[in-house]
């Protein structure tokens, strides 16, 4: 049964240009590379060899000079995708005046997560990566090991099928790296697929079941740990521990049998390993540490099966979708933003009105302009009559005090007389 392809890249180049145009770095140089599903893929190389500009065009953040590449089997550009996907790039971009909670908080909203989902994710994410006890510190106070801990939490907060990290155990000390690798291979039981990216190739051996070693913008060989760190030029035997005469018994058995340049040697522990007992053992007697604490075990929801997340949780929830994403259609139903003027008044608001300006100071004041009279001087103006809405028409009230010094039309006419004098 052929193998689902979460990456695909067939001949898949992407050349740098400068100013005029012309060609200055040919960072990928027709690669072939796949990623299968279920499976930790390491991708390996010096500085410079064009991993991460792969990563970039995997991602769709750089767009490739020629060749094809797709991501889910569509193009790595395509929206639809991204919900599926988890990144930790090789510098942890964190606002450092947020503490771990709010840093998840805001990751979770962006993929439009209800609150209720959110904060049950939150808890057992900062429990999986041994930050629950620290979770109330900002994040600028972190060590960068702990960064990396929350950056790769923060990769796992919308549940990806993808998990692509950029150098995950850069900072850290040995216990961390022991547990993000360790981290790493309970995620791929769970049925994650990772793509590793890491210059510490004892990390990459520990937890990888494929990798491919790149330099000069090539894939120089690829193919499983076995198939590459398998010597077929030697053999070694393993036993418990020999006595010297017993050494040299078997040293002169295997050479009289033909065998040349026998040798017999101590088992030898790796440092790692030593390291993690002496801590270990620290630990036990009730030792701690103000740092990171161990991690725990991996999150129930990256476990579950046919999980969604972000928009499409929310496209699915009327389809069977669980009742948080529900929640959250109906909250997007009800919960309406106001609609703001130019001036930044809400327009159903029923605040007053601005205040008119008064007709009678306006005529008033033109009338001071052109006869060269104060207010003091000028006549003043009758009191205002209430506005009334009379069932009959009123007749008007002849005047028996002369001309209403505020009519217009007398008042236009004795300006043009005075001006004409």
């Amino acid at each position: 049964m052929p193998h689902e392809y979460y990456i695909q890249c067939l001949k898949l180049s992407k050349v740098f240009k400068d100013f005029w145009m012309r060609d200055r770095v040919r960072a990928v140089d027709e690669i072939d590379l796949d990623v299968r599903r279920g499976e930790v893929f390491g991708l390996l190389g010096p500085n410079g060899s064009g991993k991460s500009t792969t990563i970039k065009m995997v991602l769709g953040l750089l767009h490739p000079t020629s060749g094809r590449i797709a991501v889910f089997g569509k193009p790595p550009r395509d929206v639809s995708i991204k919900e599926n996907i988890g990144y930790l790039p090789e510098e942890s971009y964190l606002y450092k005046f947020l503490n771990a909670r709010e840093t998840l908080e805001y990751y979770g909203k962006l993929f439009h997560q209800d609150r209720r989902k959110r904060q049950r994710r939150i808890e057992m994410l900062l429990e999986m990566v041994g930050l629950d006890k620290v979770q109330r510190r900002p994040i600028g106070e972190y060590s960068k090991g702990m960064q990396r801990r929350i950056g790769l939490a923060q990769a796992l907060i919308n549940d990806p099928k993808l998990l692509i990290l950029d150098e995950p155990t850069t900072g850290m000390d040995p216990i961390g790296t022991r547990q993000i690798k360790d981290l790493i291979l309970r995620l791929k039981d769970a049925g994650k697929t990772v793509l590793l990216c890491s210059h510490l190739l004892a990390d990459v051996e520990d937890v990888t079941d494929r990798c491919a070693i790149m330099f000069g913008g090539k894939v120089r060989r690829a193919g499983t740990i076995d198939e590459l760190l398998t010597r077929h030029d030697e053999t070694t035997i393993t036993t418990h521990a020999l006595s010297d005469e017993d050494e040299q018994r078997l040293v002169g058995l295997m050479e009289s049998a033909g065998l040349a340049d026998v040798s017999v040697r101590r088992g030898r522990q790796r440092l790692e390993s030593l390291f993690l007992d002496i801590v270990d053992q620290a630990q036990r007697t009730g030792l701690t540490t103000a740092g990171a604490g161990n991690t725990g075990r991996v999150a129930d929801f990256l476990t579950e099966t046919n999980t969604t997340a972000g928009v499409g949780a929310i496209a699915g929830a009327g389809a069977g979708g669980d009742a948080d994403d529900g929640d959250v259609v109906i909250q997007s139903l009800v919960v309406e933003t106001p609609d703001t003027d130019p001036n930044g008044q809400d327009e159903n608001s029923t605040a007053a009105p601005a205040t008119e300006p008064d007709p009678a100071a306006e005529e008033a004041s033109v009338i001071e302009e052109l006869t060269g009279t104060t207010a003091a001087e000028a006549p003043a103006p009758a009191a205002p009559t209430p506005t009334v809405t009379p069932t009959q028409p009123t007749p008007p009230t002849p005047s028996t005090s002369g001309p209403d010094p505020l009519d217009d039309d007398d008042a236009d006419q004795s300006v043009i007389d005075d001006l004409l004098k």
